[in-house]
């Protein structure tokens, strides 16, 4: 799917923005915009979750700044989390009324089919073999693959370098098959990019792939430890899940991720969450539905 992108903000803005909020949930929270005056067509499953006033959102739970829960008895945060809040508040419903649902990569597809989830928001890449099994919209955020490695050691600076290399990345994401067809690289799935990095830090795997804003995430956590090497080596967009076929969910979703760069708050997100990891960032341009395209 190709996507063109733009700048959307200069750096100056959102170190603006990122210096006036807090990191407190509750104050971020606030923030969102419910539109509890919202309609929707009757029979719409948007008209359904608002009368329902709750919606079953999937997202990350390891991956810092974009989709990350601490323990069990704090709210997800990150970027993802951010846009699935607004999101939820163009439906009228209220933060505190998400049930926020873990998303593994290899479990995505099959979370929207059997109805346990509602939306997903999970650095959710946007590919022609996913769109045949389930709806996608946006993209809200656009990034490309490169490399998480231990720092210092300098055996890996770029895909070039990984032939035959051990990498790991999570089961059911796009960046394990791209390694493999075309650098060569051996492949070491796991569950989740936290066990990656763990096994990156125990010197079990000798680099963890994924696109740059989640790596750059790990690093900026252990940064003594580790690094991101190279520049990215693929585009990926990420868009909102929904269960295949709602063309009405799509424009819903389509149209709320557009005002979030009319009326700032896609800036806002980022200021407080990818901004502190990744800094100047594109936005990436809303792409018609799939439905609409004929896919």
């Amino acid at each position: 799917m190709a996507v063109r992108t733009r700048i959307a903000v200069v750096g100056a803005l959102l170190a603006l923005l990122a210096a006036g909020c807090g990191d407190d949930s509750e104050s971020k929270d606030k923030s969102i915009q419910v539109d509890t005056d919202a309609s929707f067509p009757a029979g719409s499953t948007m008209a359904d979750l608002k009368d329902k006033g709750t919606v079953r959102i999937g997202v990350k739970y390891d991956q810092p700044n974009v989709g990350f829960r601490e323990s069990e008895d704090k709210a997800p945060e990150g970027f993802d989390v951010e846009i699935a809040k607004i999101l939820a508040g163009r439906l009228g419903i209220a933060p505190s009324e998400i049930t926020w649902v873990e998303a593994q990569s290899k479990d995505r597809e099959s979370m929207l089919k059997e109805g346990r989830v509602d939306l997903i928001v999970a650095s959710y890449s946007i590919t022609e073999d996913r769109l045949k099994q389930v709806g996608m919209a946006g993209p809200y955020y656009a990034t490309g693959q490169q490399l998480l490695v231990r720092k210092g050691e300098g055996d890996i600076d770029g895909p070039e370098d990984i032939e035959g290399k051990s990498i790991c990345a999570a089961s059911g994401s796009t960046s394990l098959a791209m390694l493999e067809k075309k650098y060569g690289a051996e492949s070491s799935p796991a569950s989740t990019y936290g066990q990656c990095v763990n096994q990156l830090l125990e010197k079990e795997v000798d680099a963890v792939t994924t696109d740059g804003a989640i790596l750059l995430g790990y690093a900026a956590d252990r940064p003594e430890e580790l690094e991101v090497v190279g520049e990215p080596f693929s585009e990926e967009n990420y868009g909102v899940g929904y269960k295949r076929g709602d063309s009405a969910m799509c424009e819903f979703l389509t149209h709320a991720i557009k005002r979030t760069h009319r009326d700032g708050s896609w800036a806002q997100a980022l200021s407080r969450t990818l901004w502190k990891s990744t800094g100047g960032t594109p936005e990436p341009e809303v792409e018609p539905c799939p439905e609409a395209a004929g896919r």
